[in-house]
């Protein structure tokens, strides 16, 4: 009837199961920009975490006692803790409750942080690392899946872009920050920070975090057990890989063995189990299945791009780690123009596979300005390619996450947000072990082809032939050579790998045909929910 009231807003915790029929958030609450904050908060320490500690691995080495393969663990730690406990996100959040899930998980993040600021040695601090990725892993699913819940479908892309520029640019920030702390202070406090900073981020879900409806939902053991040892080997592989020479060592045989045994065998579970460990509904969704392809895609290329860059600009151009920060820097500022201004298309009905498209050309052109680059060049084009190469992959993100969203049913959304940040971890790892394995196999055959043409023709001050003649000076000299040899070698190994990654982007490029069209001004609320799909 035309003169009936309308319903009154549902309450921020208000039991909510189905799609909403208006444009008004599934958990609306009264105090949007505070929460938005805690949950901003959160997302970025756990992001700033997976880059922070990098830079103090040579102090932590030090300070504890502990030998360069021994501490190579604290990053591994991490990194398998977070691959192995990511996939069960929807399945927690559904069985105690999102909220409640993600409060214990900040809790657990401050507290495990602030055991490895106190670690006294090596096996203490792994094992605290462990525990920070293990309770960090639950925080970026759950604050994607929080900002898109307490927002309006015609909000969305903004949060999205809010969200993003925490996850895009926390991996800059991260050598920036601990490089400072460690330089200033003392390596302890990486950890340290986390802990002021998380409280706040606690206290304020603690007063404003809405929680979904709770699901009763059988645990898929068997799945999880599959998943996780596949998920572990292969980020055992790609870790250790380069410390135990690759392929010639039966360590890294048993893991690919591991990796590719229990993968097949989790794929035909997750198949045919009544009660899988991921909802079946997620792999119908065209558009969720290729932003998880191209998840791994941005993984690679953005991650792989931030591992090469430090140690090039501090060890060919003679860079300190305050320096390189802010050489990397415009990266960032890219990253969060080029999303601002996409979330702002995407809200006035811009397509946004073409966005998709433009994105990773810009982010291939970037890498192909990189791959021009020589030992003589300045910090106006490192800066200048690192900006375009921020707004590129920016341009992606934000209509990529919203497409992947946009046509999938909100019951799925934290479910989903796992995988798409499991699989953006796992492309990172990948990308980052690959061009780590290039770069010490293309640095050893360029210096190797470079040293065939050093002769008297290319040296005319001094016969290299005859150089032990001269005495210390001619040990000088050839020491001189060798050096510069190095430099020339390392510097034609990076511009190979951005090469690669540059091809890589442009090969990206025609999956955004496989995308279909979503309105993403108005969320799922036309889509109807096959119950196969609906929580157990």
């Amino acid at each position: 009837m035309a003169s009936a009231a309308a319903p009154a807003p549902r309450r921020a915790r208000e039991p909510v199961g189905l799609p909403p029929q208006d444009d008004v958030a599934m958990l609306p609450v009264e105090n949007n920009a505070l929460l938005t904050i805690g949950i901003m908060v959160a997302a970025l320490l756990q992001v700033l975490d997976s880059t922070i500690a990098n830079v103090a691995i040579p102090h932590m080495q030090s300070s504890l006692g502990a030998t360069a393969d021994e501490v190579t663990w604290v990053l591994t730690s991490y990194i398998v803790a977070t691959a192995i406990a990511m996939p069960i996100t929807g399945w927690l959040a559904d069985r105690i409750g999102s909220r409640k899930l993600f409060i214990v998980s900040v809790a657990g993040f401050v507290l495990s942080s602030m055991l490895c600021g106190m670690a006294q040695n090596i096996e203490e601090m792994v094992l605290f690392r462990a525990m920070q990725g293990v309770t960090g892993a639950f925080i970026s699913p759950l604050s994607q899946a929080a900002m898109i819940d307490t927002n309006k479908p015609s909000r969305q892309p903004q949060m999205m872009a809010l969200w993003g520029m925490g996850i895009m640019v926390g991996p800059i920030l991260g050598p920036l920050i601990g490089g400072w702390l460690t330089e200033n202070w003392n390596w302890r406090w990486v950890f340290y920070v986390n802990v002021p900073l998380g409280a706040v981020a606690l206290a304020i879900m603690m007063a404003e975090l809405p929680s979904r409806p709770i699901a009763r939902r059988k645990f898929d053991l068997a799945g999880f057990a599959l998943v996780g040892i596949a998920l572990t080997s292969v980020q055992l592989l790609l870790d250790r890989g380069n410390h135990i020479d690759w392929f010639d060592s039966l360590e890294s045989w048993i893991y690919l063995f591991l990796a590719i045994s229990t993968g097949w065998m989790a794929l035909i579970h997750l198949t045919t189990t009544r009660e899988p460990l991921f909802s079946r509904g997620l792999f119908r969704d065209t558009n969720f299945v290729v932003s998880l392809a191209f998840m791994v895609v941005i993984g690679v290329v953005m991650f792989a791009t931030m591992a090469l860059l430090p140690p090039m600009l501090q060890r060919l151009f003679g860079y300190g780690v305050l320096d390189t920060g802010w050489a990397l820097m415009p990266r960032g500022v890219g990253t969060l123009m080029a999303m601002q201004a996409t979330g702002w298309l995407i809200r006035r009905g811009f397509e946004p596979r073409i966005l998709v498209a433009a994105g990773l050309a810009v982010a291939g052109l970037s890498l192909w300005e990189m791959s021009q680059w020589s030992l003589a060049v300045d910090y106006q084009h490192v800066a200048m390619s690192g900006f375009i190469q921020g707004i590129g992959m920016g341009m992606v993100f934000i209509p990529l996450n919203a497409s992947a969203f946009a046509t999938l049913a909100p019951h799925l959304r934290t479910e989903g947000s796992s995988l798409i940040n499991l699989f953006r971890s796992i492309g990172s790892s990948i990308g980052i072990s690959i061009v780590t394995a290039l770069l010490a196999r293309n640095i050893q055959q360029a210096h190797s082809d470079l040293g065939q043409k050093i002769t008297g023709s290319v040296t005319s001050m001094i016969d290299v032939t005859t150089a032990d003649r001269f005495q210390s000076a001619g040990e000088t000299v050839m020491r001189m050579l060798d050096l510069e040899v190095n430099r020339q070698a390392a510097m034609i190994a990076y511009i190979d790998n951005f090469h690669l990654m540059m091809w890589m982007s442009f090969a990206a490029i025609p999956l955004v045909l496989l995308m279909r069209k979503a309105d993403l001004t108005t969320g799922p609320r036309s889509q109807t929910q096959d119950p196969a799909d609906l929580p157990h």
